[in-house]
């Protein structure tokens, strides 16, 4: 996958911004939860380039960067878990997953509902 590392607050509005023109990801990890490692290796082994070449992807390290993450929750109006997996469209996060529920099946079929 081609990550956008999420390190800045004034990302929150370049992903809202973008998210009117195309869908945007956020992938939440915490890099101490083998829970969060097993679910980020299982999506980057099934995400598949070409049918979400339209997708901008945007990796948290949650630990480094723990008040950006409290930030996404308030911004998109979503209980802060980890992992945490978030669609953006139109501004506002239209799909939210986390632990065991984060599934590439179910990104691309939120995605394919919303027609991009």
């Amino acid at each position: 996958m081609n990550w956008i590392q999420l390190t800045e607050e004034k990302q929150l509005q370049e992903i809202e911004q973008v998210s009117h023109q195309q869908p945007v990801v956020i992938f939440k990890h915490s890099t101490r939860c083998s829970i969060s490692a097993t679910a980020l290796g299982r999506l980057e082994r099934n995400w598949n380039e070409g049918e979400m070449q339209a997708v901008k992807a945007y990796y948290l390290d949650l630990i480094s960067f723990r008040t950006l993450s409290t930030r996404i929750a308030h911004t998109f109006d979503v209980e802060h878990q980890s992992p945490q997996l978030l669609v953006i469209q139109k501004g506002e996060c239209v799909y939210n997953a986390s632990h065991w529920d984060i599934a590439y099946a179910d990104i691309k079929k939120q995605l394919e509902s919303s027609h991009i």
